[in-house]
């Protein structure tokens, strides 16, 4: 699977959180389709680790509501809701603007540089060589590189995580999406906003994006 996340980017990271990131990537991107019962052995084997760092991870996952567990019968990836769309959006208008324009005026010059690739490959966002399933881990790819340049942990996993169980639903409905490239590709100016050190432009922009994305998916409903 295509590697998705960029959280310190370059660390050495522990077992465990590898299996954390890449279980989480694989429900976010429906890999593991909602429903689906988690299997700890086959996961561990998939993911060439031992059983620990595979139930050290479903934890975490647990917290981030991408996986339930059931007494007596066993642990699965939770549902898509599209009702909890509402309540995803309501947190996102709010936080999302706030990261953008936090970025703008924290961002170190090694997170512009992320960006600014990142920027790169947004240019080639509506070849047709690039399929939804790529395109959706360049919008996670994009936002995960905002939240990590507004150097506030609090807020970078708050936000990691309702962006992740928003993109649950945004690939639930991924065929009836007839502009996900142009979806994706309204984050070129989000990002120049954020490497010019504009603020203000960066949360209207962000803001907007958010907006577009409830309507988006309430339209393909």
């Amino acid at each position: 699977m295509q590697q998705v996340a960029t959280e310190s980017a370059g660390e050495e990271l522990s077992l465990a959180e590898r299996a954390y990131r890449a279980i989480r990537d694989r429900l976010v991107m429906l890999e593991i389709r909602p429903g689906a019962p988690i299997n700890e052995d086959q996961l561990a084997q998939s993911l060439g680790v031992g059983r620990t760092p595979v139930r050290e991870a479903l934890k975490r996952l647990q917290y981030e509501r991408l996986i339930t567990t059931y007494p007596r019968r066993g642990t699965f990836a939770t549902e898509v809701n599209i009702t909890d769309l509402a309540y995803i959006s309501e947190v996102r208008q709010e936080l999302e603007p706030l990261a953008a324009a936090l970025a703008a005026r924290r961002a170190t010059a090694a997170d512009r540089a992320t960006l600014t690739a990142a920027l790169r490959e947004l240019e080639g966002a509506e070849s047709p060589q690039r399929d939804a399933a790529e395109l959706m881990r360049l919008d996670l790819q994009v936002h995960r590189a905002i939240y990590a340049a507004t150097h506030n942990p609090y807020l970078e996993d708050t936000l990691v995580r309702h962006d992740n169980l928003a993109t649950r639903i945004w690939c639930l409905f991924i065929d009836r999406l007839s502009d996900m490239a142009g979806h994706v590709g309204e984050h070129g100016p989000l990002i120049e906003a954020v490497v010019a050190g504009d603020p203000d432009k960066a949360a209207q922009l962000a803001h907007s994006h958010v907006e577009g994305f409830e309507r988006a998916i309430r339209a393909a409903i």
